[in-house]
């Protein structure tokens, strides 16, 4: 794992309330009986901590656009952090809200990072199939998590109950009624591996993240389980396991398995890509498209 200083992004997850419920979702969207909504208090004291911070920050959900103070939030970001390619947004930019939000996007935002999720070919990494499920020898485990993709190539995060060294395992604490992450201050962001035990320990072994797991179309929307998280989904209710959108996973290890920045989007043609990325920018305005920069996630 690396030092959270040498991360290019750090999220602020300002909602999980979503209007998609893609496969292997980071956020879990689907599985949460309420969504939260970050306040302003929250939002402010997340983006003062980060403002020496030399990476990006970012704006995440769910879907952030649903927010109800997205607009005040952009705005704050803008005034803090002064430089415009240090801000990044990430959405999948529902028609009515890209209308909505369209000039302040581009007047806030350096960095957009769109995905509907819609293409058959965007794969998503089975995040709820538990690494102590599925990979018998404990120091291997340990191995491949000290080595996650995850954790090297994305953010750590920032929710209503904390700061995290992995936007996962995060997802994981907000999920399952976890405990909480760091205090949100400047300088949180300064800590190196050797801080992250309490929360590697929590949130790991139970998140497949890290380990080679054949990898599903986001499009289907049903999340890959092991059968502890499916015990855990059912005993917290999830909506989406009470309906039967998951699957407990039985594609066993993945051979040709070789994860980078831009992995969800590794089938995906280039040419594809462009005219996706340009599609889902138009819902912004005609003259934004053609106008994401950076990949997609």
């Amino acid at each position: 794992m690396i030092p959270l200083s040498e991360m290019q992004i750090i999220q602020i997850d300002v909602t999980n309330a979503c209007m998609n419920r893609c496969s292997n979702c980071t956020r879990f969207t689907g599985h949460h009986r309420k969504p939260f909504f970050m306040d302003m208090e929250c939002f402010r004291r997340a983006v003062d901590s980060l403002i020496d911070f030399p990476g990006m920050v970012g704006m995440i959900g769910g879907e952030p656009l649903l927010h109800p103070q997205f607009a005040e939030m952009a705005e704050y970001l803008a005034e803090k952090i002064t430089d415009k390619k240090r801000r990044g947004l990430w959405s999948t930019v529902p028609k009515a809200q890209g209308e909505k939000y369209g000039a302040l996007i581009r007047e806030v935002y350096g960095n957009f990072y769109f995905n509907d999720h819609s293409v058959d070919q965007i794969l998503h990494q089975p995040l709820l199939v538990a690494a102590q499920e599925v990979v018998a020898d404990e120091d291997e485990m340990w191995r491949l998590i000290d080595d996650c993709w995850i954790q090297k190539y994305w953010s750590a995060s920032i929710t209503p109950k904390g700061a995290f060294f992995c936007e996962v395992a995060a997802s994981f604490d907000m999920l399952f009624d976890g405990p909480g992450g760091w205090p949100v201050e400047p300088g949180w962001w300064r800590r190196v591996p050797a801080d992250f035990g309490e929360q590697k320990k929590r949130a790991c072994p139970r998140c497949g993240c890290a380990i080679p797991l054949k990898r599903r179309p986001s499009a289907q929307e049903i999340d890959d389980v092991s059968p502890g998280n499916l015990e855990a989904l059912l005993a917290i209710r999830s909506p989406k396991a009470q309906r039967g959108r998951v699957e407990i996973y039985g594609g066993g290890l993945a051979e040709d398995w070789n994860p980078g920045p831009n992995w969800y989007m590794s089938e995906v043609e280039r040419e594809t890509e462009l005219e996706y990325r340009e599609r889902i920018a138009g819902r912004l305005a005609e003259e934004e498209k053609g106008a994401c920069a950076g990949s997609v996630k």
